[in-house]
């Protein structure tokens, strides 16, 4: 089930470790929180290759972390519309259906860029950066999600 708001996601999962999702052409990058949903830790990427082998290793870092819901960073324009990349994202979004988890797309827009300049600022050389960034993006998004998420008035 897809989300449409943040209440309709996090009614359906009232606690437990969430996985967030930067999902580019060529790795996804995985992050996961803690129950209580106070902070986010970069849990590694995954290098695309086909659907099928993409959901398998995706389905091992659920298992192994106990994952109750998906945050997938949703790419939009700077002006909020959606580009063919925020299409491709959706359709990979529907295609995680048979994982039969919540999922909530979240607008990932600066996540990268912000990292980035993190990354920069921490004086982390080139090479270091392009191999996490993917999985620091997650945790951004991831973060983004689960600080909006903690301060959503109660239902009801």
């Amino acid at each position: 089930m897809i989300a449409t708001t943040a209440a309709e996601f996090a009614a359906s999962v009232p606690h437990g470790r969430l996985l967030g999702l930067d999902v580019g052409t060529k790795t996804i990058g995985l992050a996961t929180c803690d129950s209580g949903w106070s902070f986010a830790t970069p849990a590694g990427t995954i290098r695309r290759t086909k659907f099928t082998a993409d959901m398998e290793a995706l389905k091992a870092s659920i298992s192994k972390h106990g994952i109750a819901g998906l945050v997938v960073g949703l790419p939009l324009n700077l002006d909020g519309t959606d580009s063919p990349r925020t299409q491709s994202v959706r359709a990979f979004a529907r295609n995680l259906h048979p994982l039969a988890l919540p999922l909530l797309l979240w607008d990932e827009r600066w996540s990268t860029v912000a990292v980035e300049r993190a990354m920069i600022e921490a004086d982390i050389s080139r090479a270091k950066r392009a191999e996490k960034v993917d999985a620091h993006a997650a945790a951004h998004i991831l973060q983004g999600a689960i600080d909006a998420l903690v301060n959503l008035p109660p239902a009801g």
